[in-house]
């Protein structure tokens, strides 16, 4: 702990990476003073690995609640199943259509460096949910995304699947703990698209999975409790929908349904995404407190850099606090 706390003091001293120790301050401050955590994941963090570090987050008790998209939901089963089947390409950069064309035709879906094997991954995990999708339906049952994920991964058998340590999963971590997860537009994702065609076909029906509304109403549950009357922290990796999504159920509690609940008592946003006017993703955290989401004292703090650099130096430094 002294040798990071010693090399963020003689390296980190201004822009972007005093950002980045002013942040870590701050969460370590929300932790000792007893309040939650909630942590957003949006871009590929599951394909980036981010369950690295992330997974012992949960398991120190450091997350109380994760908002992430339907892909960083998959993605880190994905790659806790058939790592071993994933392509590096390092020179991403210059590949040609072509060249594109050909990593499909061999079964890879590209993200940045990194490629998704189809039948290994994709189709390994089509066949675990679809056991748990069709059982929820024969016993009249209804769950949330996240929720058939954690069956899955408590399935008979499916550890035998594993090609990484477990302990680099965040969603393992999580479904350990039975940690709160919402995952607003999931059906902007693989397995969602693989459960519709399901629908298609008339193999199962559409409300088996809940929906953002349905997880809208479970926030909206858990926020008053998690907040007590001091508000919960709130950790933004990336924009969109991940963050987006779960940072206004303050003002519904409060403006729509007319009850009053605290705002959030910190935010941190990592995004690279340019500071302008209309980019809600790019938006200063002070836009938040014309919202409702923030008030003008809550601890704000924007690190304009690549999450995957980061977003593991700053859990770092609160592991180790």
């Amino acid at each position: 702990m002294n040798d990071l706390k010693s090399f963020f003091k003689t390296h980190y001293r201004h822009f972007n990476a005093a950002s980045l120790v002013d942040a870590a301050k701050g969460y370590c401050r929300q932790i000792d003073n007893g309040n939650k955590m909630l942590i957003s994941l949006a871009g590929a963090m599951s394909t980036a690995e981010l369950g690295v570090s992330l997974a012992e987050m949960i398991r120190q008790n450091k997350v109380d609640m994760i908002s992430c998209t339907g892909a960083n939901l998959e993605e880190d089963i994905m790659n806790l199943i058939a790592h071993s089947h994933y392509k590096r390409i390092p020179n991403y950069r210059d590949l040609s259509p072509e060249d594109e064309q050909k990593l499909l035709e061999e079964g890879f879906n590209r993200v940045t460096d990194t490629c998704i094997p189809e039948e290994t991954a994709f189709r390994k995990l089509q066949k675990y949910l679809f056991n748990v999708w069709t059982r929820a339906e024969k016993e009249g049952k209804r769950y949330f995304p996240h929720e058939f994920l954690y069956q899955v991964l408590a399935e008979p058998g499916f550890e035998k699947e594993f090609e990484i340590d477990p302990k680099d999963s965040w969603v393992f971590a999580a479904a350990k703990k039975n940690l709160p997860i919402v995952v607003p537009g999931w059906e902007d994702s693989t397995t969602a698209n693989i459960f519709t065609s399901y629908c298609l076909t008339g193999e199962l029906t559409p409300s088996t999975v809940k929906g953002g509304i349905e997880y809208m109403m479970f926030l909206a549950d858990w926020y008053p409790q998690a907040a007590k009357d001091q508000g919960v922290g709130f950790f933004q990796i990336g924009g969109g929908i991940a963050g987006d999504f779960p940072i206004c159920v303050v003002p519904m509690i409060n403006q729509d349904l007319e009850k009053e609940v605290p705002l959030w008592s910190y935010f941190c946003q990592i995004s690279d995404s340019t500071t302008s006017y209309g980019s809600y993703s790019g938006a200063v955290p002070n836009e938040k407190i014309t919202w409702g989401k923030l008030g003008p004292k809550t601890p704000r703090y924007l690190i304009e850099s690549d999450a995957t650099i980061v977003a593991p130096l700053i859990f770092s430094y609160v592991l180790e606090n």
